[in-house]
């Protein structure tokens, strides 16, 4: 990604942030991260993510999506002699479209179909205020709706660049060129 997409994420993101009623430090928002998942699409598959702590034992994050901006489908497996990660997402502003394992089909989803590999279709719809956990080893993925979505993410430790992926093109580190 180059320099000057990313810088635009972040601006699009703060915004988000902002309309969450999310008070960020002016340190917090130099830490603003842009995963485009390797694709360089990143306003169709990607994700703006601020990491507020990440321990041995606790993470917690604040998430924006764009309208209709989709993380794809993964799962968090154990990493470190640890567990996968457990999450809970809590929605703070917008709608969320999550996907995970369970009962479902394409057809008969809310969200978009994304522009990456996905399996799973049981549909869980967050609105403000309305939370999900996510259990280790879940395949899932998320959409946000037509206004985009701020969603804040509690969970045990991330350990998210070992992130194993439905479609095989992505990768969650990010590189930003110049």
């Amino acid at each position: 990604m180059k320099k000057s997409e990313y810088l635009q994420q972040v601006e699009r993101a703060l915004v988000y942030y902002q309309r969450a009623g999310i008070v960020l430090t002016e340190e917090e928002k130099q830490r603003i991260e842009v995963a485009d998942f390797g694709l360089g699409a990143v306003n169709d598959v990607g994700l703006q993510l601020l990491t507020y702590i990440n321990t041995e034992r606790v993470c917690a994050k604040e998430m924006v999506l764009l309208p209709h901006q989709t993380c794809p489908e993964h799962k968090h497996v154990p990493t470190g002699g640890a567990a996968g990660k457990e999450e809970t997402f809590r929605c703070r502003y917008g709608k969320v479209y999550l996907y995970v394992t369970g009962e479902g089909s394409k057809e008969d989803i809310a969200a978009h179909l994304p522009k990456t590999e996905v399996s799973v279709f049981h549909e869980v719809i967050l609105a403000p205020g309305e939370q999900y956990t996510i259990m280790p080893e879940t395949w899932h993925w998320f959409q946000a709706g037509e206004e985009g979505a701020v969603i804040s993410e509690f969970s045990t430790r991330s350990t998210d660049e070992t992130d194993v992926f439905t479609d095989p093109r992505l990768v969650r580190a990010v590189t930003i060129e110049e």
